[in-house]
């Protein structure tokens, strides 16, 4: 079995060894038959109608990048007549009346959903393990012991690992889509906040929410990013910027690249294996060319106390329009309104949800407004500054995507704040709305994978990718196959 990738699937679609149909095929097989849980729904009969419809625009030599590749789609994306989740028993059973743009705008391009992959409950986790539909398993799991995949877009990163699918969607709010890349092995890229409608994105913390795809490789993310990328009036933080071709620097070289290793990205509580492989994946660079300096973000240690604050208070906003009421689930036994949306609220909610939202809604009441969220904000800005100064001496900054590889199912669900570090190295980039990548950087001696965060200045993916790429032509870490995928092993 080998790594498959939107790009050879491409190839074969074009050549005529294949078929969207047979491919669509194959993996709704695999799907049936795997046991990661790392999706919430599919629908067999929609995702073969949309191949066959592939299959016919090929026939009249009618093609486009996309075209007739299945894609699994993160169940927090509005897909219209579907079931739409968001990993919670609040939404179970809602279908929902339209289309998320990202999603409208892959399918314009002719691609195929394969279903809705599973996910912590309302994006809030980083292990997987908050899902209402249960918890997803990491493909990289050992023979003895059962591995989280990460989170939110655990489902999106096992279903890739485990050959279910090509390639996925994800979220990212503070490492959503990245620590989960890093735990299963994947690249994963979080785009500058804006580059992606949230349009039809069921959202969490509004200011930082942004969606990305999960690929086996930095050409097939340019592929997807190229694709999902688009200015939208419907979404008031998208960005109007001119469309981009994200594929177009992959191939130029590195020479002459500085990149920026912050220190503070190599202190207490990093994993030394983790270390050495990071470190390892950075010397590399200099073979291609690039210049490494150390560089320094003073505030970084302020990321995660900030983050948890702005995030939880924006969730406790937009999590307050599921009240039982319009849709969704409501409590079956109640004697008035207000007991109403109490129980709906205290029954339909998981507890790290209820967590966050009491948190952000104290951030935010009268007296602590100031103490809290107007500090956070405050801090934030602060973080952001650290970057801008830093890219002053760097084109690109390196460090640890986590600090841990992938830990046990259940091993931290009983200590959030031990959950909370595992996002210390991603939330930074988010805070700052900057892009950032994960990609397949070793692996430990216990062959659990480990992945190379990489941040670049606002609105520069492209080059970002092309850094990414140029690293995955000389190493081989993204073509290991997890030893539980479906169809074979290294």
């Amino acid at each position: 079995m080998t790594i498959t990738t939107l790009t050879k699937l491409s190839d074969m679609l074009a050549s005529g060894k294949t078929s969207s149909v047979e491919l669509t095929q194959d993996y709704l097989s695999r799907i049936k038959n795997s046991n990661h849980n790392a999706f919430i729904s599919i629908d067999a009969e929609q995702s073969l109608a949309e191949a066959a419809a592939a299959d016919d625009l090929r026939g009249q030599q009618k093609t486009s990048p996309l075209l007739g590749l299945p894609i699994a789609q993160k169940d927090i994306f509005c897909i219209d007549g579907t079931q739409t989740t968001c990993g919670s028993k609040m939404l179970e059973g809602f279908i929902a009346p339209y289309t998320a743009t990202v999603v409208d705008k892959l399918k314009a391009q002719g691609s195929v959903n394969l279903g809705k992959t599973n996910m912590d409950e309302f994006a809030m986790g980083s292990s997987n393990e908050s899902s209402y539909f249960g918890a997803v398993i990491n493909p990289w799991s050992p023979a003895n012991e059962t591995l989280v995949p990460g989170g939110s877009s655990g489902g999106s990163a096992a279903a890739v690992a485990a050959g279910l699918a090509p390639a996925a969607t994800g979220t990212d709010t503070g490492g959503s889509i990245r620590q989960p890349a890093s735990f299963c092995n994947l690249t994963g890229l979080k785009p500058s906040y804006g580059r992606c409608s949230r349009y039809g994105m069921i959202a969490f913390a509004s200011s930082l929410d942004q969606a990305g795809p999960m690929t086996h490789t930095a050409e097939d993310a340019a592929l997807m990013l190229t694709a999902m990328a688009g200015f939208d009036q419907r979404d008031s933080t998208s960005l109007n910027v001119p469309q981009e071709d994200f594929s177009r620097l992959l191939n130029e070289s590195l020479n002459g690249l500085t990149i920026g290793v912050p220190k503070e990205f190599f202190g207490e509580g990093l994993d030394s294996e983790v270390a050495t492989l990071v470190e390892a994946a950075i010397k590399e660079y200099e073979a291609l060319g690039a210049t490494i300096k150390s560089v320094s973000l003073p505030n970084s240690h302020l990321a995660l106390p900030s983050y948890y604050v702005i995030a939880p208070a924006e969730a406790s906003s937009n999590l307050s329009r599921f009240d039982g009421v319009r849709y969704g689930f409501r409590a079956s036994d109640y004697t008035d309104l207000v007991d109403m949306y109490t129980k709906t609220r205290t029954e339909g909610f998981g507890d790290e949800v209820k967590r966050r939202i009491m948190i952000g809604a104290y951030a935010l009441s009268s007296g602590y407004y100031d103490a809290y969220y107007s500090k956070a904000q405050k801090l934030r800005r602060l973080i952001s500054n650290d970057f801008d100064a830093a890219f002053e001496q760097c084109d690109v900054l390196m460090g640890p995507t986590t600090p841990s590889p992938a830990f046990a199912i259940n091993s931290r669900a009983d200590d959030p704040v031990s959950m909370y570090l595992n996002d210390i190295y991603t939330i930074p980039a988010n805070l700052a709305g900057l892009p950032a990548a994960s990609i397949q950087a070793g692996f430990t001696n216990n062959n659990l994978p480990v992945g190379l965060h990489l941040i670049s200045p606002y609105l520069q993916e492209a080059k970002l990718l092309n850094i990414a790429h140029q690293y995955q032509q000389v190493t081989d870490w993204h073509t290991r196959i997890a030893p539980t995928a479906i169809g074979g092993s290294n």
